[in-house]
């Protein structure tokens, strides 16, 4: 085992954004649906602007510090992340560090009432100065799995919380003002190769939201 990298693979990510958005319709509210996105292709994440808003699409990868940077840089306009398809991350460090720079200008992120974002694309929302989901949002949250040195998977509930591998997610979790727990209910959640989405309660519970939308 690396305990340096755990990686929550983009392989996984596509099978579960198929599995569990298009292999059923699933009723959030009333007559919102999840949106299906079976068959389509997952690109790095980029940002289209709209005024003070920037609508986000997209895997958050290695490339995605430098669009965050260049965001702020290039748009002082814009104040609100809005984040419509962002199915995870495949560069954990990358992400954290991309996430640090949203909350280092004090932008606030949105998930827009169709739009889905999984995975490490949940730990980008956290770093929000204010975080909203509007009605029929979805979350989705799943364990990380690694390469052990049998040639087996480890997953991340496996292994010992106080092993130093969860040290990189419960900082950032800490810098957030997110409770760590939140971190340990990931792991037990749903395994890599699923997702958990999650309830408005639970999003409300683990204090993912600053204000609550009706």
């Amino acid at each position: 085992m690396n305990p340096s990298s755990p990686v929550r693979t983009l392989m996984c990510l596509r099978a579960i954004a198929c599995l569990a958005m298009a292999a059923s319709v699933v009723s959030c509210c009333n007559d919102c649906k999840i949106p299906s996105t079976e068959g389509l292709p997952y690109e790095a994440a980029t940002f289209e602007i709209e005024g003070e808003e920037a609508f986000m699409y997209g895997v958050i990868d290695h490339t995605t510090p430098g669009v965050v940077q260049a965001l702020v840089d290039e748009h002082p306009e814009v104040t609100r992340i809005v984040m419509v398809d962002v199915p995870g991350s495949d560069d954990d460090p990358a992400n954290l560090k991309a996430s640090r720079l949203v909350r280092e200008h004090g932008l606030e992120t949105v998930v827009p009432s169709n739009g889905v974002i999984a995975s490490g694309g949940v730990d980008f929302f956290t770093a929000g100065k204010t975080r909203v989901v509007e009605p029929c949002g979805k979350l989705g949250v799943h364990s990380w799995d690694e390469d052990g040195p049998d040639g087996g998977i480890i997953l991340g509930n496996e292994v010992p919380r106080d092993h130093e591998i969860h040290a990189m997610f419960l900082e950032f979790y800490r810098e957030m003002g997110i409770p760590g727990d939140f971190y340990w209910f990931t792991l037990e959640a749903a395994p890599p190769q699923r997702i958990h989405w999650m309830s408005d309660e639970e999003i409300v519970l683990y204090g993912l939201v600053t204000e609550t939308v009706q």
